[in-house]
């Protein structure tokens, strides 16, 4: 039998109009705003869909180091992630298995504030690739995608 796309409620719902690039988005009990920079042709209302997507990263990232060393009564106290996307040709990438055209490459860099000990950092840093959401980027991605029909305003 084939899977079909689950009927539960959805958690985000992104709302748009077709004068422009800000959209209204709503997760669970939560409200923000996206939008493309001016440059871009935005009105810079909000972060970019791609900020959005690193900050879930970087957000993913942070929580899961944390969550690990309060687990290990480390004495972590503050994790900063920074993180930047670009476009690159994938002949300049010498870890990927893309060869030609151009790919997404994901900067992360960070930040373990506390008195840690080499190896716990080591640990710490291991685990940052561990986060759900650096694991589904990692991962082959399956959208589906089906039109719902409108309902008149």
């Amino acid at each position: 039998m084939p899977e079909t796309i689950s009927d539960n409620s959805p958690h985000v719902i992104v709302r748009g109009g077709a004068a422009g690039f800000t959209q209204q988005i709503q997760a669970g009990a939560h409200q923000l705003s996206a939008d493309e920079p001016i440059e871009s042709g935005g009105t810079d209302a909000g972060p970019s869909p791609y900020d959005l997507l690193l900050a879930a990263l970087g957000s993913c990232t942070s929580m899961t180091i944390g969550l690990y060393a309060r687990r290990k009564n480390w004495p972590l106290q503050e994790v900063v992630v920074s993180l930047w996307h670009s476009k690159i040709h994938a002949a300049d990438c010498a870890e990927c298995e893309t060869r030609e055209g151009r790919i997404d490459r994901i900067e992360r860099e960070i930040q373990l504030i506390g008195s840690l000990t080499s190896e716990q950092r080591s640990k710490l840093m291991e685990i940052a690739d561990m986060c759900p959401v650096h694991r589904t980027l990692t991962s082959e991605i399956n959208i589906r995608t089906k039109e719902k029909a409108a309902t008149q305003p």
